[in-house]
């Protein structure tokens, strides 16, 4: 029920404006979200990248309604993949992408030919993609959108929500050579018709999915901080032969950092998930749903303005 309130919120125009209202430190957002403009995630990758971990950055936004919108999100990322090329940052860095802020709700033939231009750069910038998943609306257009893409660009990468009921189908027809999925629990709230309702659902079908990546011949991309679901991870690499450069870890900006560390001293590739831009009140709602701790830290914050 928690989860839902906060989720609820997420989409809540009103929550939005009030959250909005208050003057929140920088200490609140800039633990999960790396700044506003491309210069603040440049900064963000720099520091991750000398500290040994790899880098997925996000351009905050979705849900795009105009064509005008959906230029500026792909300009966006043309230009931050010219900025981490010139900075020597890829191919530890490579973005991700919601093919909603690129159109995808009203027009799925211009948010593909958005994200083919995406796809180009990144290649020319000597990294890649991966596909955000979003609410299982989207799920069939992102996946038919993924294998066109990949017929150019096979290195394109998607993620896969085990909160979903037909993502075990899903991971058994994506685990080919060469296919990076990223496999992530679902941060959105979704029927029961479609969707594992419990923690406990959600987490058996995540361990579920994941031997069915580990046992194939793709790059499976396990994103959780769940201490059980790493541990499970490790184990299962070593169960199914796979080599530390076979596989990675996942995490959110700001999410367990000394996790993250051990993990990459250890010879895991960890890769940090970082967003940025303006639009980040949706992002940070969903983190706090994720994770009742988060909650605390975000009311303390409140607590404790000027």
């Amino acid at each position: 029920m928690f989860r839902s309130v906060i989720l609820a919120a997420a989409g809540s125009s009103r929550a939005e404006r009030l959250v909005q209202s208050v003057p929140l430190s920088r200490s609140i957002v800039s633990r999960f979200v790396a700044g506003t403009g491309s210069d603040d995630a440049l900064r963000v990758t720099r520091e991750l990248v000398a500290d040994g971990l790899a880098v997925t950055l996000d351009y905050l936004g979705e849900d795009t309604t105009t064509p005008a919108g959906a230029e500026a999100a792909r300009d966006e990322y043309l230009r931050l993949l010219d900025g981490l090329a010139a900075s020597e940052l890829t191919p530890a860095a490579e973005v991700s992408v919601k093919l909603s802020a690129l159109g995808q709700a009203f027009d799925e033939k211009l948010a593909e030919e958005h994200a083919r231009l995406i796809c180009a750069k990144a290649s020319e910038a000597g990294t890649t993609v991966t596909l955000d998943m979003e609410d299982h609306t989207t799920t069939d257009s992102t996946l038919e959108m993924l294998a066109r893409l990949r017929t150019d660009f096979p290195t394109v990468g998607v993620a896969l929500q085990s909160y979903l009921r037909r993502t075990e189908a899903d991971c058994r027809e994506l685990a080919t050579p060469g296919s990076r999925i990223r496999l992530c629990k679902g941060a959105y709230a979704e029927p029961e018709s479609v969707a594992y309702q419990s923690r406990l659902d959600v987490d058996k079908s995540y361990v579920r999915c994941m031997n069915i990546l580990m046992a194939g011949d793709g790059y499976p991309m396990i994103a959780s901080h769940d201490p059980r679901i790493v541990t499970i991870a490790e184990d299962r690499s070593k169960w199914f032969d796979r080599g530390v450069d076979e596989f990675e870890f996942q995490m959110l900006y700001g999410v367990r950092p000394e996790e993250q560390l051990r993990l990459a001293r250890e010879g895991y590739t960890v890769r940090v998930y970082v967003p940025y831009g303006t639009q980040w009140y949706g992002y940070l709602m969903r983190r706090l749903a994720e994770r009742p701790a988060n909650v605390a830290f975000f009311a303390r914050a409140l607590r404790s303005r000027s």
